[in-house]
């Protein structure tokens, strides 16, 4: 089973606590971080079990590419300093992957 067994299906909406925007779920898999500024909240242990109690924001701090044409998003939790990666979604803002591309070079 590996991996998929850790991961458990939670896509939903929320407002991001980082810019306040509204976050709408993805629909084809789970939403792990805003759109459009790319921050997430430490909130998993393993993807979507929701029992992490450090709840700092992650702080998009790379880009690096993964399988498939894709690219993960690096990130480190303000609060416990944390690094963590996930996968980018297709509605995420590219001008800020730029930006985070352009900072790590």
């Amino acid at each position: 089973m590996g991996d998929r067994a850790k991961f458990t299906m939670k896509d939903e909406d929320f407002i991001c606590e980082v810019c306040g925007e509204k976050v709408t779920k993805l629909g084809y898999t789970a939403r792990d971080h805003c759109p459009h500024c790319l921050c997430s909240k430490h909130v998993d242990i393993n993807p979507g079990d929701r029992a992490c109690t450090c709840h700092g924001v992650l702080k998009p701090v790379a880009i690096e590419p993964a399988k498939k044409d894709n690219f993960k998003i690096v990130y480190v939790c303000s609060k416990c300093g944390m690094t963590k990666r996930n996968i980018m979604a297709r509605d995420d803002n590219y001008d800020k992957v730029l930006e985070i591309m352009s900072n790590t070079i």
